[in-house]
């Protein structure tokens, strides 16, 4: 198997609790060897259409890291945070 992805898509509700989470969300990835990958925001819809604008891809090394990432106590911890900041689509993949 090769890596795993998480996709996030991200409207922000509140730029100061956004910001907190963006700088506490970080401390969780390292015990799961995630490389931030990309975090923009769409400036255009090709086809279809996107209802967020931000876009967030982390990429872990395996399905069992990402599945490890997301519930480990760390980060649940931030969850509250995270869903009182934004509204949040977070979607996984494999490749």
């Amino acid at each position: 198997m090769g890596f795993a992805y998480v996709v996030g898509q991200v409207t922000v509700k509140d730029e100061g609790k956004w910001a907190e989470y963006q700088k506490k969300v970080p401390e969780t990835f390292v015990q799961w060897n995630c490389e931030p990958v990309l975090r923009g925001r769409q400036f255009a819809a090709l086809a279809g259409q996107c209802p967020h604008a931000g876009v967030v891809v982390l990429r872990f090394p395996s399905v069992d890291a990402l599945k490890g990432w997301f519930d480990s106590p760390a980060y649940q911890a931030l969850v509250p945070l995270r869903d009182a900041a934004a509204d949040v689509v977070l979607t996984a993949y494999e490749a």
